[in-house]
């Protein structure tokens, strides 16, 4: 349903919220209530535009399961108390709201320009574009007008959920479609505020790596670097989750990448140490560092001399079950952290590995020295009754993993 520019139209939000204005005034939604029959009424009506919706429709969305004698009747108040609204806000004086044959259709007299129909309109127009440019633009217009879910403060209801699936779908689809054009013409600055955005409006959606593309592809590697580490810490205090394949693949590319300025090797040596001397404990890093020392710790191994365990340290409830979820799940990953890093030794190295979980390098050290340290972490970890425990996996780095050692449970 489309609107004359000149003429006074109804606006309508339904994504990231909703919201009616008429001639600049609110006429519901927004710093209102969404919960109303006549919120309810019109998001079906204006939504379904020339297309109508069933009065059976209409019925079981305003009222439910609710045991209503004559619902029939009760559908009837509901559309008359919303004209009257309507007309009281000062739209034109018409019969808003049509019934033929069963079906309910919103008066076309009224013009409407709803922000999810506008942003599908912009979508398709950009698809069937030839002029890059103009494809680009629209594609970009078409991402900024969806600012969020599709009615979300309705998700329990059928046709809001199936609509916000398809138009969820239809944002990921524009925002890739513009990164490839954008990739296209190299318009880097552009593909960075797209990721961005992106990401703010659907978040842990990995759409950070679209951002770090652009960093990397600019040469502002200290930026990629820096979102790379906030984005694997995010993730994994949200989701419990390690970066994705993408996220890596940059990451590698990124290491690849990095030039810089000439250098005598005391001030490159200085640059590459972690300075200061006073680190405590061991050395914490995200898992793609984790991951190259533990290769580069493999390879060494070649050489022989050293024993090298690497162990996973997992949070456990009660009765030694894995915990995955709950509240206090975040708050037991972040202590287990602070007793793994209290623990081991300055040369192990350390990682959050998902929630719950931590791996730890431990070099040049014995399988009864393992034990130690898992005692030393428990210590640390386990205060007064508390009935959360910690298990532990080892295995040898030096030839195939065998058996898994077990310690008791706190």
């Amino acid at each position: 349903m489309t609107s004359n520019p000149e003429e006074p139209c109804l606006q309508v939000q339904m994504l990231g919220g909703f919201s009616l204005s008429w001639g600049g005034k609110l006429v519901a939604g927004s710093t209102k209530s969404s919960e109303s029959q006549f919120n309810y009424l019109m998001q079906l009506l204006l939504h379904h535009g020339e297309n109508g919706v069933s009065r059976d429709m209409l019925e079981r969305v305003l009222f439910e399961d609710r045991d209503i004698q004559d619902i029939h009747h009760a559908a009837r108040s509901v559309i008359y108390n919303a004209k009257r609204k309507l007309r009281a806000a000062g739209l034109p004086d018409v019969n808003y709201i049509e019934q033929r044959k069963g079906i309910c259709y919103w008066n076309p007299q009224v013009p409407v320009k709803e922000d999810a129909a506008e942003f599908e309109r912009l979508y398709r127009q950009a698809e069937e574009a030839t002029d890059r440019e103009e494809k680009v633009k629209l594609y970009m217009e078409a991402c900024h007008l969806y600012t969020g879910e599709f009615l979300p403060q309705q998700t329990g209801v059928v046709w809001v959920a199936q609509e916000a699936k398809r138009y969820r779908a239809l944002f990921c689809s524009c925002v890739e479609r513009a990164v490839r054009q954008l990739r296209l013409t190299q318009d880097f600055p552009q593909m960075e505020e797209l990721g961005i955005y992106a990401t703010a409006i659907n978040p842990l959606s990995d759409w950070e790596t679209v951002t770090m593309e652009a960093l990397v592809a600019m040469g502002r590697y200290e930026d990629a670097r820096r979102l790379y580490d906030d984005t694997v810490d995010l993730y994994f205090q949200e989701q419990g989750l390690r970066p994705s394949s993408r996220m890596m693949e940059l990451f590698e590319k990124l290491g690849t990448q990095m030039e810089h300025q000439y250098d005598a090797l005391d001030d490159i040596q200085r640059k590459l140490s972690e300075g200061g001397g006073n680190a405590c404990g061991g050395y914490l890093c995200t898992y793609p560092v984790f991951q190259g020392v533990y290769r580069m710790v493999e390879r060494m191994m070649e050489r022989g001399g050293q024993s090298v365990y690497l162990m996973l340290c997992m949070v456990v409830d009660s009765k030694g079950n894995p915990m995955k979820e709950g509240s206090v799940l975040e708050e037991l990953t972040h202590r287990l952290g602070e007793a793994i890093q209290q623990a081991v030794r300055h040369s192990d190295s350390v990682c959050r590995y998902g929630k719950g979980q931590y791996l730890v390098l431990l070099v040049n050290t014995t399988r009864e020295n393992c034990g130690v340290i898992q005692r030393r972490i428990n210590y640390h970890f386990i205060v007064r009754r508390q009935r959360t425990g910690i298990q532990y996996y080892v295995n040898s780095v030096v030839c195939t993993p065998k058996g898994k050692g077990r310690s008791e449970q706190g």
